[in-house]
């Protein structure tokens, strides 16, 4: 069973904390670090490291413990990744053990891995270079992170809102912070 364990953020602590995150703090069950030349996710259970180009890498498979975020960030919904190859790409994750959880077409090719602590968006992009793209972190509040986050906007996912930084925050890769999954009624 893969599991994402921990998450490597590029840019400073400052840049971070500029949006509400106490810098270092656990994300649910993932560690995270900043001042990372690269973004890398950490899985447990990875059978081969950096499938077709993609910074994932091995990690040791223990919860990372609790962090509070001024922003209220509970958990890190979901890390996004480009292809330019998207038949490659899910060769090389099956490889690397990951398990295909479901993939659409429209309006992107999208393939999604189900990594337990969050889950792995796989878009493909034929005109851009591979890698992990970008991150959504849940808060209750989309207004907690502060002025340098877009107006917020119905997500794809249904019951839920999502809002993008900023260019202007300072980030070296897409960040946007997404509602919490609404709660199933008892039956549904």
């Amino acid at each position: 069973m893969t599991v994402a364990r921990t998450l490597a953020l590029p840019g400073g602590a400052g840049a971070w904390a500029r949006l509400g995150f106490a810098p270092g703090a656990p994300l649910g069950d993932v560690a995270v670090a900043v001042g990372a030349p690269a973004l890398e996710l950490g899985i447990a259970g990875l059978a081969a490291e950096r499938p077709d180009g993609l910074a994932l890498v091995a990690a040791e498979d223990a919860p990372a413990g609790t962090g509070a975020h001024p922003n209220g960030a509970t958990v890190i919904d979901h890390v996004v990744a480009l292809t330019p190859d998207m038949d490659r790409t899910l060769a090389a994750l099956a490889g690397a053990g990951l398990e295909l959880r479901r993939e659409r077409r429209a309006p992107a090719r999208q393939a999604f891995f189900n990594l337990r602590t969050l889950v792995l968006e796989l878009v493909e992009a034929p005109d851009r270079d591979g890698g992990l793209w970008g991150l959504t972190v849940v808060v209750e509040d989309l207004g907690a992170p502060g002025p340098l986050v877009g107006e917020p906007r119905d997500a794809v996912q249904p019951g839920r809102r999502i809002a993008t930084v900023r260019r202007d925050a300072g980030l070296p890769v897409a960040l946007a912070f997404m509602t919490p999954r609404p709660q199933r009624s008892e039956g549904s």
